[in-house]
């Protein structure tokens, strides 16, 4: 039988564990922002109309996230706008290819789902990876930065030797030409969304790169 002095030594020591940020298991959704929640039952809704009951709803979540942190009217200092964070002259030229997005309302929450679960399929169909995770990164590049970039530093990447169908330690480690700034923000992003924040969101759906 323990004495008092010693049962209240164990108690000091697990508060100070406590207190002193040993890890402890955190449920996903605790992880995510209270605004998110609103817009889970339209993300997944449209993610899977569009990439079907697999779709990998807990990526697009995590980048969501990382575009706009859920603020449906986020304007950012290069005048991307919505949830979404479109260019306006992305929006106008997307919205004029798919007729459902015909309205290009980037600033409604609905939209730009829309939007940013199409956009990321177009670009998923125009780019190949040895795996979802690798092809689902280059899809988030192009996003980012454009396909015409992915596509440049892929060839890039195959002249160096490379694997132009694997993004990580491949693809991202080459420049074909972008700024020191733009390289790093881009190379920052799927790593980001793919790496850090989708774990948060798999409550939601699936994930390319973890399970």
């Amino acid at each position: 039988m323990l004495s008092p002095q010693t049962v209240g030594l164990l108690l000091s020591a697990l508060l100070l564990a406590s207190w002193s940020g040993v890890p402890r298991f955190v449920h996903a959704d605790d992880q995510t922002p209270a605004a998110a929640q609103r817009y889970r039952s339209e993300l997944i809704r449209s993610a899977r109309l569009e990439w079907g009951l697999s779709a990998p709803v807990a990526d697009f979540a995590a980048q969501l996230h990382q575009e706009s942190g859920w603020n449906p009217q986020a304007v950012s200092p290069v005048g991307a706008q919505g949830l979404a964070q479109f260019m306006p002259a992305t929006a106008e030229w997307f919205s004029g290819i798919m007729p459902e997005l015909d309205k290009n309302q980037p600033f409604n929450p609905g939209w730009a789902i829309r939007a940013l679960t199409q956009y990321d399929h177009w670009l998923w169909e125009r780019l190949r990876g040895v795996n979802p995770c690798e092809r689902m990164a280059m899809t988030l590049s192009a996003y980012n930065g454009g396909l015409g970039w992915v596509q440049r530093d892929r060839r890039l990447a195959e002249k160096q030797g490379l694997n132009g169908q694997r993004w990580f330690s491949h693809v991202e480690n080459v420049n074909a030409g972008r700024s020191a700034a733009n390289f790093r923000e881009n190379r920052h992003y799927p790593q980001r969304i793919l790496k850090e924040l989708a774990p948060r969101y798999l409550t939601w759906g699936d994930a390319s790169c973890v399970h």
